[in-house]
C-alpha cells in the first residue's frame, strides 16, 4: 500500500501466489494461515480498514494487481475442488467478507489493468468492485498486452452483499451477457475482448494511457467528496434491493444526507457560490 496525501490519492498492491500452492485439502490445512488466498484476504481486509479509519483524506484508491494469471486461476480451481472443506469454507467467506467491505467503502475506487497486472478470478472480483475500470490496450505489442480471465469464482461464489454476483450487478440483473461472459472462462482476454464483453470500462492505447488515467484520477479528486459519496453507493447496487441496499445504496437517503452538509450549504459549500464566480472549499474528508 502506497499512500499519496498531497494527491489524497492510494495505491493497493495485491501480488498472486509467487509459488505453487496446494491443490488437495491436506496441503491446504498444512498450509494454514499462509496459504495465498487467506493471507491475500487478511492483508487486503487490514488495509481497507486502516485507509477507512485512519486516512478519511484519502478519497482515491487505485486497485492493482501484480503476478501471474495462471498462479491465481489454479488457486481458484483449488477453492472450487476443496469447498466441502471447512478451512477452505471459511476462507472463501473470508474473502467475501473482505471484498464486500469495497463493496461498501465510501471512496472512489479505480481498478489499474497495466503491464504486470493478474486480475483472473478472485482477483478480479476486485476490478469488478471498482467505479471504473481502466485497461491497456497495446495493438503494437499484443504479447506483452495484460490480461484479465475469468474463472467459476466468479458466477456465484463470492457474492455482494445485495446477494449477487458483481457480474449479476454491473449488467443489472441481464442474463444474457453473463451467460456470454460465462462462455469466455479460462480464457485470458485483452482489453478489446474484455470491453466488449462489458467487463471494464475504458481502455485507452499505451499512447493515451498515461494522460488519461492521470486526467481521471486528478478529476475525481477535485469534486466533492460528499457527492461522490452519494454517486458512488447508489450505482454500485443495481436490480434487487435489500436491506443492505437500503441502507448503503438509496439516493433519497444519500441527497438528504448531501444537501445538509457543510461542503453543499456552508458558507463556502458548492451551492452557496454557484453563480458569484467563487469556488468551493470542501472538506476533503470521506465518511
Amino acid at each position: 500500500m502506497a499512500i499519496d496525501r498531497k494527491s489524497r490519492v492510494a495505491t493497493l498492491t495485491v501480488s498472486a501466489p509467487g509459488s505453487a500452492q496446494p491443490a488437495d485439502a491436506a496441503g491446504i490445512l498444512a498450509a494454514g494461515a499462509a496459504w495465498w488466498p487467506l493471507a491475500m484476504a487478511r492483508e487486503l481486509d487490514d488495509a481497507i480498514l486502516l485507509l477507512r479509519t485512519n486516512e478519511a483524506e484519502i478519497g482515491t484508491w487505485l486497485l492493482k494487481t501484480r503476478g501471474e494469471l495462471d498462479a491465481v486461476l489454479a488457486v481458484d480451481r483449488a477453492l472450487k475442488a476443496n469447498a466441502d472443506n471447512w478451512f477452505v469454507r471459511e476462507t472463501i467467506g473470508m474473502l467475501r467478507r473482505t471484498l464486500a467491505r469495497l463493496d461498501v467503502t465510501s471512496r472512489t475506487l479505480y481498478a489499474i489493468i497495466d503491464r504486470g497486472s493478474c486480475f483472473a478470478g478472485t482477483l478480479l472480483e476486485i476490478a469488478l468492485a471498482a467505479d471504473r475500470s481502466y485497461m491497456l490496450a497495446q495493438p503494437d505489442d499484443e504479447a506483452a498486452a495484460p490480461r484479465i480471465a475469468l474463472s467459476d469464482i466468479n458466477f456465484g461464489t463470492l457474492p455482494m452483499v445485495n446477494r449477487l454476483t458483481r457480474l449479476a450487478t454491473r449488467f443489472c440483473e441481464e442474463a444474457q451477457p453473463v451467460e456470454t461472459a460465462r462462455a469466455r472462462i479460462g480464457e485470458k482476454l485483452a482489453a478489446e475482448a474484455a470491453g466488449a464483453l462489458g467487463l471494464v470500462t475504458f481502455t485507452p492505447d499505451d499512447l493515451d494511457w498515461d494522460e488519461e488515467v492521470r486526467i481521471a484520477i486528478e478529476e475525481r479528486s477535485s469534486q466533492s467528496p460528499d457527492a461522490l459519496t452519494g454517486l458512488e453507493a447508489n450505482l454500485r447496487f443495481t436490480g434487487t434491493e435489500t436491506m443492505e441496499t437500503r441502507i448503503f445504496a438509496r439516493l433519497s437517503a444519500w441527497q438528504n444526507w448531501i444537501f445538509n452538509r457543510p461542503n453543499a450549504v456552508g458558507e463556502q459549500g458548492a451551492l452557496k457560490v454557484y453563480g458569484t464566480g467563487g469556488k468551493a472549499k470542501f472538506n476533503w474528508e470521506r465518511i
